[in-house]
């Protein structure tokens, strides 16, 4: 199951959920207030904690890629979770995350178009075979973001250093498929501003939205 967290106007018209865990709490307030800074738009944001991250973000099984645990096929049974907190039919909702919720995020919006937008910051699109799904079915939602750290595919793990050849070929994809995506390379690692490139993330689709 997952645990809320709350911040902002539950009255707002716009909801942005995350997908998180443990190793983000503690900057989920500033992340908060990085999208402020970047949008006079109201929202409600839901942060939506998980305990298990490799299983419960992960959309089907796969070997692990770093340390000995493998990813399971949780997302199904998440995702029904996160369906619950979008009931109200008259607000807008938009999903996000960092990392493996990026990827979570990206593969939510192929299951449903209860979303507006995604916001998928440093999205762990190495995951194996998750190119070929994108291609293989048909988006539900017409704004996505997709963002890398230009420092990211410089590692030794053969699987994670595709995520720049990956990333690029989904968002070259989404474009042929007339999505309104862009692709943002921020400086640094997988590790440098998490809360900060997962603010801008929200912020663009956001502001694309309200714009269009």
């Amino acid at each position: 199951m997952v645990t809320i967290y709350e911040y902002g106007n539950p009255a707002a018209d716009i909801v942005l959920i995350q997908l998180t865990g443990d190793h983000e709490l503690s900057v989920l307030e500033n992340e908060v207030e990085e999208i402020r800074k970047r949008t006079s738009i109201d929202f409600w944001f839901i942060a939506a904690k998980v305990d298990d991250w490799n299983y419960e973000l992960s959309p089907w099984k796969a070997p692990a890629v770093f340390g000995n645990e493998d990813f399971g096929n949780g997302a199904a049974r998440t995702l029904e979770q996160i369906l619950t907190l979008c009931t109200d039919k008259s607000k807008t909702y938009y999903i996000g995350g960092y990392s493996l919720a990026g990827l979570f995020s990206l593969w939510t919006v192929y299951q449903t178009d209860i979303f507006s937008g995604v916001a998928a910051a440093s999205p762990s699109v190495w995951f194996p075979g998750f190119i070929d799904y994108m291609k293989e079915h048909e988006i539900k939602s017409k704004t996505v973001y997709l963002s890398l750290g230009d420092r990211e595919e410089k590692t030794r793990n053969p699987v994670m250093s595709q995520v720049g050849n990956c990333i690029q070929k989904g968002y070259d994809w989404l474009t042929k498929c007339e999505i309104n995506c862009t692709l943002e390379w921020n400086q640094g690692n997988h590790f440098r501003e998490p809360d900060i490139r997962t603010a801008k993330a929200f912020a663009w689709v956001m502001a694309e939205n309200h714009r269009a």
